[in-house]
């Protein structure tokens, strides 16, 4: 079985600027992540673009869309920033192709340290070899569908709609 893996930012690949103390983008760390989690998966990984999920615009999920639909393989992760994921997810979700696409992030930069990153891309991994066709978010552990779930913004996990 095949996954690709659709890279487009958020803080899984923050940097810190130590000068500034701003947070930026430089290159992908999702290949020191697979390498450190010993994934013996084969696996295809593409960087699409590096954003903030906040500064995604409708092109940018038009184009993840777009790279879903054309990959030759069924099961996808797609790595994206936490704070629009949801609003991806519900694009992916209403197009009704027939994979398997998990979305999934970090709260922490991987280059943190503690980032929650690793954890993550792991579930994501897990969950897309064994879901059915349909587009899921997997965070802190959990696997939501892709029209039931949001960003709790006060405790900084995912949830339910209802939850």
């Amino acid at each position: 079985m095949s996954i690709r893996i659709l890279v487009t930012g958020g803080t899984f690949d923050k940097e810190y600027n130590e000068l500034n103390g701003t947070l930026y983008f430089k290159d992908t760390h999702l290949g020191e992540m697979l390498q450190l989690g010993r994934s013996r998966l084969q696996l295809e990984l593409r960087t699409l673009m590096m954003v903030d999920s906040l500064d995604m615009s409708e092109a940018d999920r038009a184009l993840i869309l777009e790279q879903c639909r054309q990959s030759p393989t069924d099961r996808l992760v797609v790595t994206h920033g936490t704070d629009t994921m949801e609003v991806t997810a519900r694009v992916l979700g209403q197009a009704e192709l027939p994979k398997t696409i998990v979305l999934t992030g970090a709260m922490i930069p991987y280059k943190f340290g503690s980032s929650d990153g690793l954890f993550n891309l792991g579930a994501a991994l897990a969950f897309v070899q064994s879901m059915p066709h349909g587009v899921y978010v997997a965070m802190n552990g959990r696997c939501f569908t892709w029209d039931n779930v949001r960003k709790n913004r006060k405790t900084g996990e995912f949830e339910e709609l209802g939850g």
